[in-house]
């Protein structure tokens, strides 16, 4: 039998190391689905795992993009009206960018009533970032400002409406879940008018995405920070603001 050059014998066995990784990576995981035990404080739990890229305020229904130098309406992000017809007002946008090694589920962030629930397709999807922001937020976990990207108001989108409760009072959270590039899809899991428990899983989707989180309500004291890694149904990320 002939035998393979010398360097097709070397290169094989990397190959196949690397297709092997390749193959655990993408089909088994990605799709993982760990146990994870929400805390039972009164308190906003993180929808998905990822990076905290931004928080901003916002203020009668709109945010100020400091990079373009204009607002940005709520609507423009959740590419849908609240299901009443009331204006979001004020309150908190909190951006979680979730890389390809993050746990793809979506989550609950407290108890709550399914609103509504709005998709969105999109022409083309965007490319969320480029290659040196993905491996400072995939590989160096370092911050990336993602804020008013144009992705974030084009790409394909999927928007959770929840009404909930925390410490006794009314509080509604605009979940939205925006898809990358790359996004195969998005599975739901819950229905609208469904009663969800805090940490319940509400969605899994594909490949690398982002969550934006509204709560439209101003008295709110956060408890992670842009650059935080945090985790679905697990990291408290929010309270109502101690008086």
């Amino acid at each position: 039998m002939k035998r393979l050059p010398r360097f097709l014998r070397v290169l094989l066995p990397i190959a196949a190391v690397w297709a092997a990784v390749l193959y655990f990576l993408q089909r088994i995981w990605f799709y993982r689905d760990p146990i994870r035990i929400t805390p039972p404080d009164e308190v906003i739990v993180s929808p998905c795992d990822g990076q905290v890229v931004y928080i901003r305020r916002v203020q009668d229904g709109q945010i100020t993009a400091q990079k373009l130098g204009e607002s940005i309406r709520v609507s423009e992000i959740t590419h849908a009206d609240w299901p009443e017809g009331v204006t979001p007002g004020n309150g908190w946008l909190i951006g979680i960018y979730m890389s390809p090694l993050d746990v793809h589920f979506n989550y609950a962030p407290l108890k709550a009533k399914v609103g509504g629930i709005v998709h969105n397709g999109a022409k083309l999807n965007l490319p969320m970032v480029d290659l040196w922001e993905y491996i400072q937020l995939t590989y160096l976990r370092r911050a990336v400002d993602l804020f008013a990207k144009r992705y974030a108001l084009e790409n394909e989108r999927q928007t959770v409406f929840l009404e909930g409760t925390l410490e006794g009072a009314p509080l509604k959270l605009a979940m939205v879940e925006i898809a990358d590039k790359f996004v195969n899809k998005i599975s739901t899991f819950i229905q609208v008018g469904e009663e969800v428990r805090p940490g319940q899983k509400v969605s899994f989707i594909e490949r690398g995405s982002q969550v934006d989180l509204f709560v439209f309500e101003e008295e709110i004291e956060f408890l992670v920070g842009v650059g935080d890694q945090v985790y679905g149904a697990q990291t408290p990320i929010a309270r109502r603001a101690q008086r």
